[in-house]
């Protein structure tokens, strides 16, 4: 069963006339992890945004469907009730609140024990995690895993995450794979994962290549990645991973 399914999307922005997507059409299996790859400036970002119905472009086409049911004219918010979460690669900042504040900002029902567990799940001990500061003292892998345990709190049924590996240098790249693997056990929840990099074959179920604009392969992860190198003039060094 799909848990996304887009038809035919388009998008036009307000300051260009060629479309910056066209006629995208996408389905995303249940419980699944699907890589979307692209160069910057391919529209995979855009994408995020349209799925989000963020009011950033003059017109989207197509239709878009989460757990079978059709969301295409729900505003954001009615998305984010249904089920549909976005993490941004730049997160919003919140300097000098506790993280246990920070965790609930958009979970008030939840209780500390729940938010005790999603520390636990993304492998920070919620007795030394709960009073620290959103502040300096924290390092970007701290951040990034305080900020997956907020998603986990949100309890989406599709999560879409923007280049989380952007800017990290603190978390080995498998391990944070290793963390989307643990969200997708804990929340149930299919994640489209944006990126450019060829390590997201590690966690990947499939992919698609998003170029200029174009949904031009879908399928499993190492022919995507395939046309991709081909395409990038990576062709050598790709031939080495996948």
């Amino acid at each position: 069963m799909d848990i996304l399914e887009i038809k035919n999307l388009s998008v036009l922005s307000f300051n260009k006339k060629e479309p910056l997507l066209k006629n995208i059409s996408l389905a995303v299996p249940k419980e699944s992890i699907y890589a979307l790859l692209g160069p910057n400036g391919s529209g995979k970002s855009t994408l995020a945004y349209a799925l989000m119905g963020l009011s950033r472009f003059k017109k989207i086409e197509g239709e878009i469907f989460l757990a079978g049911k059709k969301i295409s004219q729900l505003p954001s918010f009615k998305r984010a009730q249904a089920g549909l979460t976005l993490a941004f690669q730049e997160p919003a900042r919140f300097e000098g609140i506790k993280v246990f504040d920070y965790l609930l900002a958009g979970s008030k029902e939840k209780s500390k024990k729940e938010v005790e567990k999603s520390l636990e799940s993304v492998g920070l001990d919620p007795t030394k995690y709960l009073e620290k500061l959103l502040d300096k003292n924290l390092s970007g892998g701290e951040r990034k895993r305080i900020e997956l345990a907020s998603v986990i709190l949100m309890k989406p049924k599709f999560l879409i995450l923007d280049e989380p590996d952007s800017g990290l240098d603190v978390i080995i790249y498998n391990e944070l794979y290793d963390l989307l693997k643990s969200i997708r056990k804990e929340t149930g929840a299919s994640i489209l994962l944006i990126s450019h990099r060829e390590e997201v074959g590690m966690i990947a179920d499939k992919a698609s290549l998003l170029w200029n604009g174009e949904l031009i392969k879908s399928g499993e992860f190492r022919e995507v990645m395939r046309r991709y190198c081909q395409l990038s003039g990576r062709k050598k060094l790709c031939q080495k991973k996948i």
